[in-house]
């Protein structure tokens, strides 16, 4: 008979890459997980990691088998739930994946009122510029920049208005002028973002393309963020990124009459089974609190 711990084992391990990580983190000896996925592995006669001495990863039976034993937890958590009633308070452990810029410097605080609210309920915060794939990575919730374009994953609008815009510092500005057209860009220095070995180095404003270029450029959208704010360029960034650096006067928009492109925010989940009571809840604060952000 396969053993619950075990499937919560074994999807640790397959998230954490490691039989000792996931040791610690559940308080156990390194042995007493392995044994853990022996034992899965005999019930169901396949191999699910396969292992070096150097690595952990999973195997093709394990790759497939994954789904399965991440949505027989769920339900059995929803089930829990179900019995506890709408009243009782969020237990359990909620995982969460955001952009960097984001998460670090809009996220995080509302995620710790959010935690402070539900004080039983244990948060996993995982920052990252990498696109979360929902359906292998360990995580209940990914809040994703742009269009769903991905018809496996369930995307609840948090901050659909959410448009790009061109910010400096006033320092920046009151050293080299603001740009009087979209044309003057080619003259300035712009901090650009590289993902996934892609330079973002065309920017979409007001229905046109305009190249541009500068001497820094980083794969952390945090960093060309911080970087405008020190009066080293001219950034392209989501309103939200920069909302808070506006609003204390840290940086400017730049021709606030020419709109960016649409960048809308998006609260992701892998399907509607996941939405539990916790996720849920979690969705209707942000949504709250990203309301209140739109720009005017």
């Amino acid at each position: 008979m396969i053993r619950i711990d075990d499937l919560g084992l074994f999807l640790r391990s397959a998230a954490l890459g490691s039989f000792t990580a996931a040791a610690v983190e559940a308080n156990l000896l390194p042995g007493q997980v392995a044994a853990a996925i022996k034992r899965l592995e005999r019930e169901l006669e396949v191999r699910l990691f396969t292992r070096t001495t150097r690595s952990l990863r999973l195997s093709a039976e394990g790759e497939q088998y994954l789904p399965t034993a991440r949505s027989v937890l769920e339900q059995l958590e929803l089930g829990r739930e179900r019995l506890r009633g709408d009243d009782a308070p969020l237990r359990g452990t909620l995982q969460i994946a955001a952009p960097s810029d984001l998460g670090r410097n809009i996220l995080l605080p509302m995620l710790t009122e959010f935690r402070r609210l539900h004080p039983e309920l244990t948060l996993r915060f995982l920052v990252s510029d990498q696109v979360t794939n929902l359906f292998r990575d360990p995580v209940d919730v990914a809040l994703r920049y742009g269009w769903n374009e991905d018809a496996n994953y369930i995307a609840l609008p948090l901050a659909p208005w959410n448009r790009r815009v061109l910010v400096a510092s006033p320092d920046y500005v009151a050293r080299h002028g603001a740009p009087a057209s979209t044309d003057e860009l080619t003259h300035h220095p712009c901090l650009l973002y590289l993902q996934n070995s892609r330079l973002h180095d065309r920017w979409e404003l007001g229905g046109q393309t305009v190249q541009v270029a500068g001497p820094l450029f980083s794969d952390d959208a945090d960093v060309v963020r911080r970087w405008a704010v020190a009066g080293e360029g001219i950034a392209y960034k989501t309103w939200l990124d920069v909302y808070a650096d506006v609003q204390a006067q840290r940086l400017v928009v730049l021709l606030p009459e020419i709109p960016g492109d649409v960048y809308p925010l998006s609260f992701a989940c892998p399907h509607r089974g996941q939405m539990s009571r916790a996720v849920t809840q979690l969705y209707q604060w942000l949504n709250q609190q990203f309301s209140a952000m739109e720009r005017p």
